[in-house]
């Protein structure tokens, strides 16, 4: 890597950024939102940091009034015919998310993929691809990145997961009032 001042890493990461999320296929966005609106309950699984990026998604849809857990939460409920699965995996490979999205399928729920590899295993179970075009741990994709391993996508999750609540919200025609009354009030 080149020596670049603070002030370019933070031009290069925004630029990255912007080029992963515009890069994304509108389609895909409008099948996703599409799903989530027919959504009795919305679970997400995935591993590592792409975890912690569903896990703010999770998070905010619930104060949006979606019924969403993760995997693994003690308070989770079963999935069925009417719920989704969102799998978030950059090479769709993950071992973890690839048995639970099978799973998933067992019991008749539709399956989200969101990842940087459409070809993957866990793409090929899925209802939905969102796919990221970045490089992942599964080979390299269009946008590639001066951060580490799988950052960008990790980053581009994370507000993907923002987006997609912003753009749920005017769906529903909820105001920043509404929303938050669903936060939590014992912080």
């Amino acid at each position: 890597m080149t020596n670049i001042s603070y002030l370019d890493k933070v031009n290069q990461v925004s630029a990255e950024l912007t080029a992963v999320l515009q890069g994304i296929e509108i389609r895909q966005v409008e099948a996703y939102l599409a799903t989530l609106q027919q959504a009795d309950k919305v679970f997400f699984v995935g591993v590592g940091r792409v975890l912690l990026a569903l896990q703010t998604t999770a998070k905010r849809f619930n104060h949006l009034g979606i019924k969403s857990w993760v995997v693994g939460e003690i308070n989770e409920p079963p999935i069925g015919l009417k719920d989704i699965l969102v799998v978030g995996s950059g090479s769709g490979e993950s071992l973890f998310p690839k048995h639970i999205a099978a799973r998933a399928k067992q019991f008749g729920a539709g399956v989200v993929h969101l990842t940087s590899n459409p070809a993957s295993s866990i793409a090929k179970m899925a209802d939905v691809v969102v796919d990221f075009h970045c490089g992942s741990k599964a080979g390299t994709g269009a946008f590639q990145s001066i951060q580490p391993m799988t950052t960008l996508f990790e980053q581009a999750l994370m507000i993907f997961g923002d987006l997609i609540c912003l753009e749920l919200m005017e769906m529903k025609g909820l105001s920043q009032t509404e929303v938050s009354r669903n936060h939590a009030n014992l912080e």
